[in-house]
């Protein structure tokens, strides 16, 4: 069974540590960055961690 790491929530279907069933992250923990030089916006903001399946 896969785990789930429920302090992390998730949408993200494309990504490889998206959980299969569940709205959550696999990961223990993942990297929040920003493409931004001055972020103002949630939008500014990426997931890291994230890895395409």
């Amino acid at each position: 069974m896969e785990k789930c790491n429920e302090c992390i929530r998730c949408t993200v279907e494309q990504c490889r540590h998206h959980h299969n069933t569940k709205n959550y992250c696999t990961l223990d923990a993942i990297q929040v960055g920003t493409h931004e030089t001055n972020p103002s916006m949630d939008q500014c903001t990426d997931c890291k961690s994230f890895n395409l399946k």
